[in-house]
């Protein structure tokens, strides 16, 4: 019987990302405004081991952010905070979010060295119209050569990719899912795109420059996604945002449900 793996989640709201792309809004997404200082990283890892009973791997995950993109300095402070953990085995694994076009074998050595086991990388789309109307700043090659260094470095690697930005079409959504299928990624996670408030996207809904797909529609074609993704073997482990409070009250339209992916497996 496999036994239950704790998340211990660090928020790092916009950490490390000067690009604020037409979906985001970290700090509300998080409920945090500012990075946190070292002390509160440990303090966060605390809370969390001293509630927890199970048996399963212990892992601290840096979300929210790109932490690659923090000054090296700070991202040591980070990863240092976290290596007693490590170290006296508290804490089994590292985890990090960033962007595609901020990795390269330097920083991948860099994480490496550092007890860093698991890289996930926000590619959003394999699209190169959709990465451009999306505001990314980088086209779908700096996602290949990032998953090629990352493989390269002995690190796992997850691709979050977000179906319905604008420009998005069913084919389009299908393209991106093939092509990440190619990379081989050791999971994924779908996040269908919502119109949250305050947002470069928001405003572009309100302008009518941009239209939320319909939730029927975005169940019907990531039903397509997750039978593509099981029949490569790639794990989806998560399909829909998780829901909170925070979130829930951000939200201004789109195919948002609670439970999205209960929808997805019942239409399968």
């Amino acid at each position: 019987m496999a036994h239950k793996r704790l998340i211990i989640p660090i928020f790092i709201p916009f950490g490390g990302c000067p690009h604020k792309c037409v979906f985001c809004d970290q700090e509300g997404i998080s409920a945090a405004k500012k990075i946190p200082r070292p002390d509160e990283v440990a303090e966060t890892i605390e809370l969390f081991l001293s509630t927890w009973k199970g048996k399963g791997i212990r892992e601290a995950a840096f979300y929210g952010g790109s932490f690659t993109g923090l000054p090296e300095a700070i991202q040591k402070e980070y990863l240092d905070t976290a290596a007693p953990y490590l170290r006296d085995g508290r804490i089994n694994e590292l985890r990090l979010s960033t962007r595609p076009d901020y990795i390269n074998s330097h920083i991948c050595l860099f994480l490496k060295e550092h007890g860093v086991a698991t890289v996930e990388l926000g590619a959003q789309s394999m699209d190169e119209h959709v990465l451009r109307l999306s505001g990314r700043g980088h086209g779908s090659d700096a996602t290949v050569q990032a998953v090629r260094e990352l493989k390269d470095a002995g690190l796992n690697v997850g691709l979050q990719f977000m179906p319905g930005l604008p420009g998005d079409t069913p084919g389009t959504v299908i393209e991106t899912t093939k092509k990440i299928i190619a990379l081989l990624p050791d999971f994924v996670r779908v996040y269908p795109s919502i119109v949250l408030k305050d947002t470069a996207l928001h405003r572009m809904y309100l302008s009518g420059k941009y239209t939320p797909w319909p939730l029927e529609d975005m169940v019907s074609v990531c039903v397509e996604v997750k039978r593509l993704l099981d029949g490569a073997g790639i794990p989806v482990i998560r399909m829909g945002l998780q829901p909170t409070k925070e979130l829930e009250s951000l939200i201004a339209a789109g195919p948002y449900h609670p439970s999205f992916r209960q929808l997805v497996v019942a239409a399968s």
